[in-house]
């Protein structure tokens, strides 16, 4: 394997709600002020912080998950998306060691030795003077081979505090403390029920990018921190996968549902598509109508049940994509886009009519029914995943399935998860599939293929094979 130069950080805490998001973006600020191309990445199957890393970057956040892909996928995409003139930063996930079990798989911690990066860790330091020492010297010293190598102080309430802070970690730790992030109410982001809200959702919530940017050059050493990022050794390369082809020399179109209501798309699973030759149709479900000459549909997650009421108005295309159902077009949805296919949404004690395209309602409660990683087994044909087919991904949602009609098959067994049952997960009606399971086109390279070939397959039977 070939060793490339890329500058790059990891941001990470001890425990989760440290004030990573909040970090991570202001140092992409400081950095973009700098005069560097900066490329976010973020540990986790997370939707909602990429879509605010990519908002100050200015560049797509990728997702790098230890559980869903292999250690030479994380790397080649970490190669493939970095630049050696620019800086990557990775925002991590709960606590630095926190993964699936007792060894720590899949911690944020294996991402960085992984990909060689140095760590930088905020500390929440609410309530604290000496006792921040201790946790941070507990950080170094757990796993030697990771590269503790600044700390940022979070929540600090006074100079007396940031310098009572500042002279234990470096007696004790001998580590410099690269940033001090004051009590601030400015650096609150709003969240919900499900996180953080996505950043597309409200332009007004920008600001706390404007404060983020405003205050980057005052909170945070930047030389240091350059250096840091530029110290790092070279990453090793793999080849990772060989570049999708074409299945067909017809090239399909599938509209994507993505507006405010369905934002949770890896940027991945839509360029997987576009390299196997679909030509991707976006399309406003709040507003617009599918057009002719769709072949297929993706429809991924989101906050379906906050617009439910647009969604119900758009009467136009709740039709047209239950027409398109009954007349066997390939659909494929996640979560949100599962509720969005069903005939009802149940929400804080109303009703809402959604697309109707398979029989069953959803319910939504404050309680989440599925919440992690999840590993499910293709028990049934289906055009995405042939029986036997084992796949990784994850759930979050706080919706059930109700009222499922006898002839909606469910395809997939769940093997680790909740799904909709705990059970099963996956539900086909015609050539429609809807689970509760997001996936990722780097952990599972043969869905997109496979959805490419159903759409080129309605597209022959109802446009011919022009």
């Amino acid at each position: 394997m070939e060793g490339l130069y890329r500058p790059r950080l990891v941001v990470a805490a001890p425990q989760g709600r440290s004030g990573k998001t909040t970090v991570t973006a202001a140092l992409i600020a400081g950095l973009r002020g700098r005069g560097f191309d900066v490329q976010p990445f973020k540990k986790g199957p997370d939707f909602i912080d990429p879509s605010w890393l990519s908002l100050v970057a200015g560049r797509q956040c990728r997702n790098l998950d230890r559980f869903m892909m292999d250690e030479e996928t994380i790397r080649h995409s970490f190669i493939n998306h970095s630049t050696a003139s620019g800086v990557a930063v990775l925002e991590g996930a709960m606590g630095l060691f926190d993964g699936v079990d007792v060894d720590g798989s899949g911690s944020t911690a294996e991402i960085a030795k992984s990909l060689g990066a140095p760590v930088l860790l905020v500390v929440n330091a609410v309530r604290m003077t000496r006792s921040a020492a201790a946790v941070v010297l507990g950080c170094q010293k757990f796993d030697p081979d990771v590269n503790v190598a600044g700390v940022i102080l979070n929540n600090v309430a006074r100079p007396r505090h940031r310098d009572m802070l500042t002279a234990v970690i470096d007696r004790y730790c001998n580590l410099p403390v690269l940033g001090v992030f004051p009590k601030k109410k400015e650096y609150t982001v709003p969240d919900r029920h499900l996180g953080l809200v996505p950043a597309a959702e409200n332009d007004a919530l920008q600001r706390v990018l404007e404060t983020w940017q405003a205050d980057a050059e005052s909170t945070l050493d930047l030389d240091r921190i350059i250096e840091i990022a530029q110290a790092a050794p070279p990453v090793e390369s793999g080849r990772g996968r060989p570049p999708a082809l074409p299945t067909s020399n017809v090239r399909p179109r599938i509209a994507v549902l993505r507006d405010r209501a369905f934002t949770f798309y890896y940027p991945e699973n839509l360029e997987a598509l576009e390299m196997v030759g679909a030509e991707l149709v976006f399309v406003d479900a709040l507003h617009e109508d599918l057009p002719a000459g769709i072949d297929a549909l993706y429809v991924g997650g989101g906050f379906p049940e906050m617009f439910a009421a647009e969604l119900e108005a758009n009467t136009a295309l709740r039709q047209s994509v239950r027409s398109r159902v009954e007349a066997g077009m390939p659909v494929y949805a996640e979560c949100g886009g599962l509720m969005y296919l069903g005939e009802r949404l149940l929400w804080q004690g109303e009703s809402f009519q959604m697309a109707g395209a398979i029989p069953f309602e959803t319910n939504l409660d404050k309680k989440p029914r599925g919440h992690g990683y999840m590993v499910l087994k293709a028990v049934a044909d289906n055009p995405f995943f042939p029986s036997g087919t084992m796949i990784k991904g994850h759930e979050f949602h706080h919706s059930s399935v109700t009222r499922v009609d006898p002839g909606v098959t469910f395809c997939m067994e769940v093997h680790r998860g909740y799904g909709t049952d705990g059970r099963r997960d996956g539900m086909l009606y015609h050539n429609a599939f809807a689970a509760y399971c997001h996936i990722h086109a780097l952990a599972v390279p043969d869905w997109a293929p496979n959805l490419v070939r159903a759409a080129v397959e309605y597209h022959r039977v109802h446009r011919g094979s022009d």
